[in-house]
């Protein structure tokens, strides 16, 4: 059922409402039988997007109310979020960042609403993967990640002064004889292998060789491995 205007072709053209037979409604403008430009599209479920279409695909910037809660608001290429775009997920967590073929791709930033930490760095195909540095309360990571865990050498950077440098290793897991090896890093997640405690440097991800510095004092030593120990008892 459709209630709006039309062109001398009797196509849908200009602006129009339509009831669809699955029970969505759509309120907004078409061009040559095609929902094209703005408009309101209403799902049965409860989902909405406002926003712009493009020969019935949501294509250019819109924003989507899902049935769980959740919304992103943000661009479209296609009917997928493609772009830049900010998505609050129903627990409260906001991604802001770029988007390629609905997955977060690119830069973004990861807020997690529980805990107040962050993760601001690169992203693979919707997994936390590339430099990147993680944000706490008192301290940050800083290092690569690769499938949602950090992967070799990094630091921690304590708000006391000071950091800790190391990497992350896989930690071997015990296979009995003849086992076939089942991609394990899949299964065990990679152990944090300190190396030294020195003053703040401004050593990134970028660098090659963290500087070796053994300047730190014996208490900021104390105090920054007393905070990883907590770190490591609560995860």
């Amino acid at each position: 059922e459709y209630d709006g205007e039309r062109n001398s072709e009797g196509e849908r053209h200009g602006r129009g409402k339509a009831y669809l037979p699955n029970g969505d409604t759509y309120d907004g403008e078409y061009k040559h039988g095609f929902r094209s430009g703005q408009g309101t599209y209403r799902f049965r479920n409860g989902a909405c997007y406002t926003g712009e279409y493009l020969q019935n695909k949501k294509h250019g910037q819109g924003i989507f109310f899902y049935p769980d809660g959740s919304k992103y608001e943000g661009d479209w290429v296609n009917d997928q979020r493609h772009g830049y775009g900010e998505y609050t997920y129903a627990n409260g967590d906001i991604y802001t960042g770029e988007w390629f073929n609905h997955n977060r791709h690119g830069q973004g930033t990861y807020v997690y609403k529980d805990t107040g930490s962050k993760y601001v760095g690169g992203w693979v195909n919707g997994n936390q993967e590339g430099e990147a540095e993680l944000v706490h309360l008192n301290h940050r990571f800083k290092g690569k990640f690769l499938n949602g865990n950090p992967v070799g050498h990094g630091k921690y950077v304590f708000d006391i002064g000071c950091e800790q440098h190391g990497e992350y290793v896989q930690s071997e897991q015990g296979k009995g004889e003849g086992e076939e090896e089942e991609e394990p890093s899949l299964l065990v997640a990679p152990k944090w292998k300190a190396s030294e405690i020195t003053k703040l440097t401004l050593w990134t991800p970028h660098g090659e060789n963290p500087p070796s510095p053994r300047e730190a004092s014996l208490v900021a030593a104390a105090a920054a491995a007393e905070v990883v120990e907590e770190r490591a008892a609560a995860a």
